[in-house]
């Protein structure tokens, strides 16, 4: 099956979303348990973490946590809207930087001005974008971002949706009161699928479709440790606690290139791995003993690799010991985790 085949189900009561891309699941979206991320809360600050410039505020959905307080005061409600999917045990993290994210544009808030992505090089389509843009905002105070989606999306469509979030944002933006209540809900897996998933594909949303599709056999495999490499190497992918330990083996290769060659495979695979896997935070790779000489190599292939990535992903570099880190972002839930 060639081409790219978006697939919109459910897994037992979640809403759930595959990418197949010449019929191998590239992308997989599930509803987790916790709160989404885009969901904007009116907190209530309550303790501030000495030490860490953090504080913990009150939510209707349980304690959260803001990485940076400056200027909030303990009881005074803010506006506050959740960046990823809380680890167990802990609260959920949020950020006072609250922006309103579309499939053609970002509105923010906080942050005047109209941005056109960086994506779109054409400039006689930025300038028509930018004309648009300023057509439907106005004069208002509140900043956007045309997203890259628009590139190829008819004028009507972007117009609308920068409408649509502008009014969103102004409703929300407005509602202030006293105690913690949720002002939105953040997007679930179909409609992120919708907002991220912008090349252009067959949508089929059929009930049983994941089953049709064989997307069913595909979330087996990924329940798996072990990921495939070319020419026999393998990887194995275990979330701890504290982190994800990616170990990359040669396999029965024992030739002088083998270890670069696992190596740069791994590099190519590891994007799709982590996002089938819905993993986040800090991941370690132990790769493959090759030379300092080759390690340029392995960076360049693995930059290459995450600069398509949905995910916001920090290459952030060698360990001492000759691992790599980086540091990705945690808005998916964990799919082994909801797949059982």
């Amino acid at each position: 099956m060639k081409g790219h085949v978006i697939i919109l189900d459910h897994i037992g009561a979640r809403r759930a979303a595959a990418l197949l891309v010449d019929g191998q699941l590239d992308d997989f979206l599930i509803d987790g348990d916790t709160p989404r991320p885009g969901t904007i809360y009116r907190a209530v600050p309550d303790r501030a973490i000495k030490g860490q410039g953090g504080m913990f505020l009150k939510t209707p959905d349980g304690q959260a946590f803001l990485r940076r307080s400056k200027g909030v005061s303990p009881g005074k409600p803010v506006l506050v809207q959740v960046t990823g999917y809380a680890e167990p045990g802990k609260a959920i993290p949020v950020t006072d930087k609250v922006l309103f994210k579309s499939r053609y544009a970002i509105v923010t808030p906080d942050a005047p001005g109209i941005n056109v992505s960086r994506a779109i090089k054409d400039e006689e389509r930025r300038d028509q974008l930018l004309a648009l843009a300023h057509d439907v905002t106005g004069e208002d105070d509140f900043g956007l971002i045309l997203r890259s989606a628009c590139h190829h999306a008819e004028e009507a469509d972007i117009a609308g949706d920068i409408a649509a979030m502008r009014r969103l944002a102004a409703e929300v933006v407005a509602h202030m009161g006293a105690g913690p209540e949720r002002l939105l809900e953040g997007d679930d897996a179909h409609l992120t699928a919708w907002r991220e998933w912008i090349t252009r594909a067959q949508i089929v949303t059929t009930p049983g479709a994941f089953a049709k599709y064989d997307v069913l056999s595909h979330l087996e495999a990924i329940k798996i440790p072990s990921v495939a490499l070319e020419g026999g190497a393998y990887m194995i992918i275990e979330p701890t606690s504290a982190l994800v330990a990616v170990d990359v083996n040669t396999g029965q290769n024992t030739s002088l290139a083998a270890a670069l060659k696992a190596n740069l495979s791994c590099a190519k695979a590891l994007p799709r791995a982590l996002r089938l896997r819905g993993l986040g935070g800090q991941i370690t790779i132990d790769l493959a003993p090759m030379p300092k000489k080759d390690r340029r190599a392995f960076e360049t292939a693995l930059r290459t690799a995450f600069r398509s990535d949905l995910v916001e992903t920090a290459l952030v570099g060698w360990t001492p010991l000759g691992h790599y880190e980086l540091q990705r972002k945690r808005v998916r839930p964990k799919a082994a985790d909801l797949l059982i």
